[in-house]
């Protein structure tokens, strides 16, 4: 079941996005740092965060109305 909605999902994005970057800026063991982008990346492809399942949080819009 989703529950990321899609204003959400666009900041995962731009996030992951931002965090991957910094393994192409940072130097040494500090870059792998920016492996960590594909988490929100990955969360936002996905449209599930299993953290919002775990805190009962849903931005999905709802549906039938």
């Amino acid at each position: 079941p989703k529950n990321v909605g899609p204003v959400d999902r666009a900041l995962r994005v731009l996030v992951g996005l931002g965090l991957l970057s910094l393994f192409f800026v940072l130097e040494g063991s500090s870059q792998w740092l920016g492996a960590l982008g594909l988490i929100p990346l990955a969360t936002a492809f996905m449209a599930y965060c299993p953290a919002y399942s775990l805190l009962g949080v849903n931005t999905c819009p709802a549906k039938g109305k």
